[in-house]
């Protein structure tokens, strides 16, 4: 017999937060998530997206074990952007038992129902920040971004078995950094230059927080496109910084003003750590922040994370720009594959710049979605 809970006491939350560990144990693809994150994302005192969320975490326990959770958010702020009434699943976890993800999923469902809404996306968090998608192709591809979703084939076929279609995919590519920037590339960005625009390099984290508003207030202005996106609030903003921060190399971070000194563009990147994260396996102490400063200086890979340009000054150079800052600094660091992180299918115009660049495609994720 399988039992729901409601995620209530703080050993429920625990139990919440482990379980993946458990549930991917032999899965070698699997990227272990820092613990010390994970509080701050499902904790309601440390991650303000609750203030304009409503939400539900569940616990499934069979034969006196804990074998399943699921997360249900609905974002009113998104929401009420975007004319909808949708709720959302995410954080699924459970082995390859049907039943089990059935009872949660339709937990889900018949919680949204009961708020009001007319349909059920995801997996999708509370917003494209978090991880999202089903994992449909590039299983046996290590994952190497921290935001994506590790997902097992199962779910998907559960999914869908539960009437779920697809709403959008994702995709992720890889590629060759190229050992000669493109000499266009450098023509593009001088020209740029000439026009009164100017990279700002960074050598300590410090030197970054004062940028941190202006960028997010970017992100809020550019993003509204992207699906699932909701403007983030200013303490937001802090939060998803400070969790992120610690982990990144200045030097990855390029951000390019104006001859006002105005943020017009940034991109954020940072070397490939997930060797390090597997060997830490959740936690930075004592000794698990050592595989990853080990990482840092093995990898050869450069992921990208952020990254936008203001809307008016769209192809007129500034990626250009930031690209040649961006491949210089991973020359220095002795850098030779890229990863683009998500991209949505229907972004023809950041498909096709991946894929003038021989970009290959080897991740691909599914959003699903059905009526209530």
């Amino acid at each position: 017999m399988i039992k729901l809970k409601e995620v209530v006491t703080k050993k429920d939350l625990k139990q919440f937060i482990h379980l993946p560990f458990s549930i991917h144990k032999q899965h070698k693809e699997w990227l272990p998530p820092l613990i010390s994150d994970e509080w701050k994302v499902f904790d309601k005192t440390q991650n303000h997206s609750f203030e304009h969320c409503d939400t539900i975490l569940l616990l499934a326990e069979k034969d006196k074990k804990i074998v399943g959770r699921i997360m249900g958010i609905i974002n009113h702020t998104y929401n009420a952007g975007h004319n909808e009434k949708n709720a959302r699943f995410c954080f699924a976890e459970c082995n390859p038992d049907n039943d089990v993800y059935n009872a949660l999923l339709q937990a889900i469902e018949k919680w949204a129902i009961e708020k009001g809404m007319d349909k059920l996306v995801g997996p999708l968090g509370f917003s494209d920040k978090d991880p999202q998608g089903y994992l449909i192709e590039g299983f046996n591809d290590p994952m190497t971004v921290m935001v994506t979703n590790c997902s097992l084939p199962f779910l998907v076929v559960f999914t869908e078995r539960m009437g779920y279609k697809k709403k959008l995919d994702l995709f992720q590519y890889r590629s060759l950094i190229p050992e000669v920037i493109p000499e266009v590339y450098h023509n593009i960005a001088q020209r740029v230059l000439n026009r009164g625009f100017k990279v700002l390099e960074f050598n300590h984290s410090k030197n970054i927080r004062p940028y941190v508003k202006p960028v997010f207030d970017l992100i809020n202005e550019t993003y509204t496109d992207i699906y699932g996106f909701a403007p983030l609030q200013e303490i937001e903003s802090n939060e998803f910084s400070e969790r992120f921060l610690p982990l990144l190399k200045p030097e990855y971070i390029k951000i390019v003003v104006d001859s006002e000194h105005k943020i017009v563009a940034f991109v954020i990147a940072m070397p490939d750590i997930s060797p390090g994260l597997r060997k830490a396996n959740g936690q930075l102490f004592p000794f698990g922040f050592l595989p990853i400063l080990r990482a840092f200086k093995k990898t050869s890979q450069l992921n990208l994370l952020l990254g936008c340009v203001k809307t008016s000054l769209q192809n007129t150079g500034l990626d250009a720009l930031l690209a040649v800052s961006l491949f210089e600094s991973a020359h220095k660091g002795k850098l030779t594959l890229l990863d683009s992180h998500l991209i949505m299918e229907e972004n023809t115009k950041m498909r096709a710049l991946m894929e003038r660049q021989d970009h290959t495609i080897y991740k691909k994720y599914r959003i699903f979605e059905k009526e209530l």
